[in-house]
């Protein structure tokens, strides 16, 4: 199955026991008496009786061994012997979409060699024995290699969903360009939409949808990125200058698209209202599609539906499942977008489309502008309303999920998020006594960079040095983990707390190897983005003859997808650095640490 043994062993565990399950299984209730049960034992040649109560719920289990062991017991009267009194009982099972390692480890804790199987209604659908799971498990080791091994079939199978589901949703700005006659740029769309349907239909044909380890599941993100920003370039190359090379132009759509579906947010296009108006929607759509796709991406990867089934379920208390989630996340921004576009079009009286782009820009802390001025003389309702979308995309996902439990509305604030609006009303009350900005638009800035959302109404280059930093260090703390925000995430900042006591228990070789996975993982996030951000300004200094200040706060805004900007980074930058900076904004919207998952599989 796979050119190495260990390899086709690992992937086998991560299959479901629905897959390996017997699926005839014997359910009697519990008052049935001995000899029926084993007139019903040798009638259907099984071995093993799961007992029901009166309401067919298991609550125990029988085996031949077991009735034989009870009856052949002299103070027994066999004939008046029932179920009930010779079961084990508490019944251990297991559910349906837990994996093969799950139920080893069951079977192992309990030692017992079988267990019943239920779906999520509690049903016993099946039952798995750990002589299945071993030959499944000898079978894997010996069969003959195949062309793609189990684990790049699954990369494979993940991979081809998610471009589909890219694809889909892209038929939206398609459909909106040719409502508007706008032909070239519906053409672009299309094209760029068949790509990704025909490329996930291929790969699904290939690969099988299962769960992934760490050091896969980081293969899959950094593809499905680099897939989406490649295959995104198609209709900007319809807007290219015709006057560009092909490489330049190349460049230039690449780098464009790597800003919009990594949420990077900075922009080529000094004015963006000189595109056609299909092409400013679909340019704020792709970082809609990128923020979504990306939580869609970490939970689908990195947390499959077997760990999922832990979490309880925020929709009328019942087990979370990837479907139910999906969906009801998707409908929620939906929702944020239609209110924040009709918000501002009621306040602003601008451009209905101009407005939708930009809600969709801000919801996905993305920072592109359909228009150069839209910023322009905002009045205070206006920026109350965006500054609540930038903090919005911002929060994590459970955050939004909350609004359809029961009490509506009514979500809890975590740790994290609680911590977040710490950090930002800090940051905007220094920021606001060092920039000269008045207050309204001092928060306005600093959510803007705490939410990697990059919104500005203006060049940023003659800010000082001070203020600068306070900006800088907000892209690089970032927003809160499982949101469509970039940076470092607030939630790493609780590992450092407990780094002292760490290090203690380290010198006394006391520490798990995950708790020191998980803090090997948070220094190296918090040193690569900061090394990277200054290699990467000490080139744009150089290449563009600016102050490193201004190159530096630049290189922050690629790393951190923060999108605010200098104006270091245009038309004119060499088309070699601004590809080199697409893949720096896949890096960061990564945060880096998957692209280390990837090379170094002993931290994964």
């Amino acid at each position: 199955m796979s050119t190495n043994p260990e390899k086709a062993v690992s992937y086998i565990l991560t299959k479901s026991v629905s897959e390996y399950m017997n699926k005839e299984v014997l359910l009697l209730n519990q008052n049935t008496q001995t000899r029926d049960a084993t007139r019903m034992l040798q009638h259907y040649e099984t071995n093993d009786i799961v007992v029901t109560d009166e309401n067919r719920d298991p609550i125990g289990i029988v085996t031949d061994q077991d009735i034989l062991r009870k009856v052949s017991d002299v103070t027994v009267y066999a004939e008046a012997t029932i179920l009930k009194d010779v079961m084990s009982r508490p019944l251990i099972v297991i559910f349906e979409k837990a994996t093969l390692q799950d139920a080893l480890h069951k079977m192992r804790d309990n030692n017992i060699k079988k267990l019943p199987v239920l779906n999520k209604k509690k049903q016993v659908v099946g039952m798995i024995f750990q002589a299945t799971i071993a030959n499944a498990i000898r079978a894997a080791s010996t069969k003959p290699p195949r062309l793609l091994s189990p684990p790049i079939k699954a990369i494979l199978g993940n991979l081809g969903f998610v471009l589909q589901f890219a694809g889909v949703l892209l038929l939206i700005p398609a459909i909106v360009a040719t409502l508007l006659a706008e032909t070239d740029i519906a053409t672009g769309i299309y094209l760029n939409t068949t790509l990704l349907l025909a490329t996930g239909f291929f790969l699904n044909s290939y690969g099988e949808k299962s769960s992934l380890n760490l050091r896969q599941a980081s293969i899959l993100v950094f593809s499905s990125l680099f897939l989406l920003t490649l295959f995104g370039t198609t209709p900007y190359l319809y807007v290219s200058n015709p006057d560009s090379t092909p490489v330049e132009a190349f460049s230039n759509a690449f780098f464009s698209s790597a800003s919009g579906f990594t949420t990077g947010g900075i922009s080529l296009f000094d004015e963006p209202e000189n595109l056609p108006q299909s092409f400013t929607f679909y340019r704020s759509f792709t970082q809609l599609v990128g923020g979504m796709s990306f939580i869609y991406l970490v939970i689908t990867a990195f947390y499959p539906e077997s760990k999922l089934r832990s979490m309880r379920g925020f929709i009328s208390g019942k087990t979370l499942h990837m479907r139910e989630l999906f969906g009801t996340i998707t409908i929620i921004f939906a929702l944020y977008i239609v209110i924040v576009a009709l918000l501002l079009w009621v306040f602003g009286e601008r451009n209905l489309m101009d407005n939708f782009s930009l809600a969709m820009s801000t919801l996905s802390t993305g920072g592109f502008l359909p228009t150069s001025t839209i910023l322009d003389d905002l009045l205070w309702q206006e920026e109350i309303v965006l500054m609540g979308a930038m903090i919005l995309g911002a929060l994590p996902f459970t955050f939004h999920y909350a609004f359809v439990r029961k009490k509506f509305l009514s979500p809890k604030l975590g740790k994290e998020v609680l911590v977040y609006f710490a950090i930002l009303t800090g940051a905007t009350l220094l920021f606001m006594a060092i920039s000269g900005f008045d207050p309204l638009d001092s928060a306005f800035y600093s959510v803007s960079a705490s939410t990697t959302a990059g919104l500005q109404q203006e060049s940023l280059s003659e800010l000082n040095a001070g203020a600068h930093g306070i900006l800088v260090v907000l892209m690089f703390i970032g927003g809160c983990g499982f949101s469509t925000a970039g940076g470092i995430k607030i939630f790493r900042l609780f590992h450092l707390k407990n780094l002292p006591n760490v290090l203690k228990k380290a010198k006394r070789k006391k520490l798990s190897n995950d708790t020191k996975k998980e803090i090997y993982s948070t220094l190296i996030i918090l040193a690569l983005f900061p090394i990277i951000t200054v290699v990467t300004a000490v080139h744009l200094a150089e290449i563009e003859n600016v102050s490193f200040e201004n190159a530096f706060f630049e290189s922050a805004g690629v790393i951190t997808t923060g999108g605010l900007s200098a104006g270091v980074i245009d038309f004119d930058t060499d088309p070699a650095t601004k590809i080199a900076l697409g893949f720096l904004m896949i890096f960061g919207r990564l945060e880096i640490i998957a692209i280390i998952y990837i090379f170094v599989p002993k931290l994964s």
